[in-house]
């Protein structure tokens, strides 16, 4: 039901994710914590996306990329306090940012559009 585009970049998005928690646990520090949230909510974006091709029906796509949607958003937060918390990173962790905010518009799009069909 998605462009293969949106499963490509919240793959690529759930590894950069998943090397930057491991990075951030491995040097301690309030990363350390905040690691745990951002890689449920990271990966479970991509998970929930692939989850999604599979529903019986309009309204079950719509609720899984809901959820998707709300796991982008988290992650958006996360990364946020980790800009703002971890500073020496913030030239790593922006690219991050940029592609969950560009994650989220997508997922709006998807969204809208899906609802609009008859």
């Amino acid at each position: 039901m998605v462009k293969k585009d949106i499963q490509d970049r919240t793959l690529d998005f759930s590894i950069r994710i998943v090397k930057l928690c491991k990075f951030l646990r491995e040097n301690g520090g309030t990363g350390y914590g905040l690691s745990k949230q951002l890689i449920r909510s990271g990966t479970s974006i991509g998970a929930n996306i692939e989850e999604a091709q599979n529903t019986e029906s309009k309204v079950d796509f719509i609720h899984k990329m809901n959820i998707s949607l709300k796991e982008a958003r988290q992650t958006n937060y996360w990364l946020k306090i980790l800009i703002a918390t971890e500073k020496e990173l913030e030239q790593r962790l922006l690219p991050l940012l940029n592609e969950s905010n560009e994650l989220i518009s997508i997922l709006h799009v998807i969204i809208k559009n899906t609802k609009a069909q008859n």
